[in-house]
């Protein structure tokens, strides 16, 4: 019996710096997961901020809109066809940058 706890207590010198090492690889590899989180974070926000962008866009096509009837009523039905188009370009930019912030947080 003693023996065997003899034996063991030799082994213990060469466990110790496994033990000292490992708390701080630990704390690198959660320092390094919480740096990736927040690049992830802050590249989903830097991709939605084109949804901002494409409010603006659409304000100025239907505002456009509202200018180019007060100033020609005549030409209602071909201004409104232009601003569509133009409100359906504007929000499907908006879309993309939506997608990819979505992409960006929960894809990679």
């Amino acid at each position: 019996m003693s023996l065997l706890i003899f034996s063991r207590l030799r082994t213990l010198p060469r466990l110790a710096p496994l033990l000292t090492n490992s708390p701080c690889a630990l704390s690198t590899s959660a320092v390094r997961k919480d740096i990736d989180s927040a690049a992830k974070y802050v590249g989903a926000g830097a991709a939605t901020v084109g949804v901002a962008g494409s409010g603006a866009g659409i304000g100025n096509v239907f505002g456009s809109l509202v200018i180019g009837y007060a100033r020609n009523p005549s030409l209602k039905q071909q201004l409104f066809q232009y601003a569509i188009l133009g409100f359906a370009l504007s929000e499907a930019m908006g879309l993309f940058c939506l997608t990819m912030g979505f992409l960006i947080l929960f894809a990679f």
